[in-house]
This record gives C-alpha cells, structure tokens and sequence, in this order.
C-alpha cells in the first residue's frame, strides 16, 4: 500500500493536470487540427509568463493556414511581452504574403515595436492613398502659391498619390515631410517658369519636373504621381512688389531731403552763434582800448600827440609843474 503522502501528492498533480487540461484542451485541440502544434503544457506556461495563450494559438493558426509556418511561438511570446500588437502583426504578415511583399516577422516586429499600424502600412503599400497637399487640416491656405518670372502669382492645389515604403518605415519621414517637400518643390517649378503662361499651357510640366527631384527620399512612402488638380491665376506679386519698391524710394529719398534740410538748418544755427561770438570779441577787443591808452600815457608812448594836442592850452598848465613841463617839451629838446 502506498503511502499516504505519495497519494496526496498523486492526487495534487492529478488535479493540477485535470484543471490544465480542461482549461486548455479546446485551444490545444484548435492547434492540433490546424497544424499549429503547440504543447498542452506549453500553453500553461504560457499563462505563467503572463502570456495570453488564446492570443498565440489564434495568431498561430491563422500564420499555419496561411502558408507561414516559420514563425516560432517564443517570438510571437516575446512580442506580446514587448507590448507589441501580435494579432494585427500576423494579419500584415498575411496580407503582404498574399500581395507578394518582402516582410518578415523581424522587420515587421520592428515596425509594430516602432509604434507605427505595421497592418496599415502593409495596405497602403498594395492600395496606395492620396494625399492632399497642402493639407487643409495642418496649412492655414488650402492653396499652394508660386509666382513666376513675369510676376504672376499662381494658386495650385496638388493631389499626391503615395504607397508605403516598408524598408524605409522604421526611421523614414512622415506624411507630413512628403507634403512639405511636394509644395516646396512645386513652388520652385512655378517659380522656375518664365511666363505664367507656361505653367497654364502644360501643368504637366510642374508635375514631372518635382517627380525628378526624388522628394520620396529618406521617407516612410514612395511617391507614385504627383498630380495638379487646380491650377488658378492670383495677383500680380511683380508689380506688387515694385509699387512697393518705389514707395520705399520716396520714402528714403524724403529722409534723404530731411536729412540735408536739418544739416542746413544747423549749420545756420552754427553760423549765427559764430557772428555772435565774433561781436563778442569785437566788442572785448574795443573794451581793452581805454585800458591801452591809459596803459600808453603811463608809459609814455604817446607824448608827442599830446603836446599837439594840449598846445592851444598852455597857459592853462601851470609852469611850475615839473609833470607839466615833461609833457610840453618838444621832442628831442
């Protein structure tokens, strides 16, 4: 007779195997019909590793029936625990297998992980979409405006056919970058124009001459066609521009005059307070006379004009004075 813990024991994994497998005896079923084979204790481990096993087997059936069957359980596993969607990765699995596509489960793990709709890159990529451009959503206009050679402004509205680029989706630019490129590169082929007329006779023209700068380059899309939907005839930018150009010449020219007016003004204002100096001296240099003259007499310097000017009143100057006598004596005596 066995022992009694041995029986328990029995009856604990016999329990544990019971439960297992009425858990999870539909889902290894649906596996073993359809060639996915996964384990039934495979299955339970998956639920241990926090791993929705329903998850794996739906993915994994559908990848088997569809022809793919080199994708392992372990990475489908490790994708759900990365946080990656596993069900729509296999649906753009299948789906670019059916259209003929190159992906693998690597580049499209990477893609998903990535953060882009790896389901909806694959159907762009075998239906491809139009883009408006400029998109009215994101521009203020809805019109792309060039101007060519002669002045003319021209408003064009662009319709941008694009498909998903898979090797360029991890790392590529976005939509918002093509639509960017396509308008700059329109509005350098208007501008590249010599008449208006040009871009009016062959639109065309403006279509291929932007698909030949390579625009796609570095993006998550390849462009198929670039096609001018509206083309419309705006405002003359050139004359425009050169009413402005000649007002701003008045402009300069009237700060030019005021300018030369002020110096004038100026330089008469200067010339004015030079004259007022100038009498100011005058006037110093006649109040320095008198002092001179005084000065003169001291020193002597004028005895002679006295003497002819003072004869006529001799006899008002008394004899006795020896001042006086200095004075009349003539000169040289």
């Amino acid at each position: 007779m066995l022992p009694t813990w041995l029986v328990i024991l029995f009856c604990v994994v016999g329990a544990i195997f019971v439960a297992i497998l009425w858990k999870y005896f539909s889902l290894w079923l649906q596996g073993f019909v359809s060639g996915a084979r996964i384990g039934l204790f495979q299955l339970f481990l998956m639920s241990l590793r926090n791993v929705n096993p329903r998850i794996i087997m739906q993915c994994r059936v559908m990848a088997v029936q569809a022809g793919i069957d080199d994708i392992p359980t372990q990475a489908m596993e490790a994708q759900h625990l990365a946080g990656g969607d596993v069900l729509r990765l296999t649906l753009a699995l299948i789906a670019a297998n059916r259209a003929g596509i190159s992906l693998d489960w690597e580049t499209a793990a990477a893609i998903d992980l990535a953060g882009r709709d790896v389901l909806e890159a694959v159907r762009v990529s075998v239906n491809p979409k139009v883009i408006r451009c400029p998109d009215p959503e994101v521009a203020d206009q809805d019109t792309l405006d060039g101007v060519a050679k002669d002045g003319i402004q021209l408003k064009v509205r662009v319709l941008v056919t694009v498909r998903t680029n898979l090797l360029q989706l991890i790392g590529g630019a976005t939509e918002t970058t093509v639509i960017a490129r396509v308008g700059q590169g329109i509005v350098s082929a208007i501008g590249s124009c010599e008449t208006y007329q040009d871009a009016l006779t062959d639109p065309m023209a403006i279509s291929r001459e932007v698909l030949a700068k390579g625009l796609d380059s570095q993006t998550a899309f390849a462009i198929v066609s670039i096609d001018i939907a509206d083309i419309d005839v705006g405002s003359n930018i050139g004359a425009s521009l050169q009413i402005d150009q000649a007002n701003a010449d008045i402009r300069i020219a009237r700060a030019a005059a005021e300018k030369r007016r002020a110096m004038a003004v100026a330089y008469e204002q200067e010339m004015r307070s030079l004259t007022q100096e100038n009498k100011a001296k005058v006037v110093l240099a006649e109040a320095k006379i008198p002092k001179a003259i005084a000065e003169s007499y001291r020193s002597g310097q004028l005895t002679t004009e006295v003497r002819r000017l003072q004869l006529p009143y001799r006899r008002h100057l008394p004899a006795r004075n020896p001042e006086n006598q200095r004075f009349l004596k003539a000169p040289g005596s």
